[in-house]
């Protein structure tokens, strides 16, 4: 299949906040293991130039469809559906990087890729960052790590920088705010650990979920047990996807919760930083 590099009256670079659904529909079940089998082309909800908070430097980044996690607080649930987003061609993707690297290098920025969880389309995620690097443009994961294991040692060294998105520590939590089991994102984390990948970790402070500071304390000395982690990001919560969870019809549990205070956002940066964690 040749799909097309984009679907009518919808533009490629646009926001991770804007709704988009059912562009891939057409492409068929066929269609669908073709593209994730050979990696030739994948499902994009969008691109995004300019970002400043999603790795070093100025990025771009490619946001993908397709998503095992089902986050309480997710801003993007229209990511989660593969076919939700656009079928672009590998030589399409690779077009919109090149457009900006220049500026990408000059800004000591890249290229990060995130979701959806790009894992589930590894094969379209690891020629797209072969190509970026044959560029000369910097590469970053975005990803919860879950999949962790699609990746081969070969895989990991090839890639600048891993994003990991921790949800939570506690297996029982972390169930409940993904729908997942945590042991998968663990393992993956000791992995890079023991290859020294460099790594960011991201966490999200969601009110009555993963602001308790036992908790928080528990991501701390997990994350500085590693011994691989360059930074974490600590995340506020906020509602700014809670109109995607209304036009989807689908129940949005934290439709009345508040962001963290600053308070609270200092607490749990206190925590990380008592750990020996560098914090932004």
């Amino acid at each position: 299949m040749n799909p097309d590099v984009s679907t009518p009256d919808v533009p490629l670079v646009g926001s991770p906040y804007d709704l988009r659904v059912a562009l891939g529909e057409k492409v068929g079940e066929t269609g669908i293991r073709e593209a994730l089998d050979s990696g030739d082309w994948g499902f994009v909800h969008s691109f995004t130039t300019g970002s400043a908070v999603d790795g070093p430097g100025m990025r771009v980044v490619a946001w993908l469809s397709g998503c095992q996690f089902r986050c309480t607080f997710c801003h993007n649930p229209d990511t989660w559906k593969l076919t939700n987003g656009m079928p672009v061609t590998l030589a399409r993707a690779v077009e919109v990087v090149n457009q900006y690297r220049h500026s990408l290098r000059t800004m000591k920025g890249g290229l990060t890729v995130s979701g959806g969880e790009p894992l589930m389309q590894h094969r379209f995620l690891l020629k797209l960052f072969a190509a970026a690097q044959q560029l000369g443009v910097h590469t970053a994961l975005d990803t919860n790590g879950f999949l962790g294991d699609r990746l081969s040692d070969d895989d990991l060294a090839s890639i600048d920088l891993m994003m990991l998105g921790l949800k939570a520590i506690t297996p029982e939590l972390h169930r409940r705010l993904t729908g997942m089991e945590v042991q998968p994102v663990h393992e993956f984390a000791h992995r890079l650990a023991a290859r020294r990948r460099p790594v960011w970790i991201r966490f999200v402070i969601v009110p009555g979920w993963t602001d308790d500071l036992d908790e928080v304390g528990r991501m701390a000395d997990f994350a500085a047990g590693l011994g691989n982690v360059d930074r974490v990001d600590v995340l506020p919560f906020h509602q700014l996807g809670r109109f995607k969870w209304e036009q989807l019809g689908m129940d949005y549990q934290l439709r009345d919760a508040q962001p963290p205070s600053s308070e609270k956002i200092a607490e749990v940066v206190a925590r990380f930083r008592a750990a020996g964690l560098k914090t932004v």
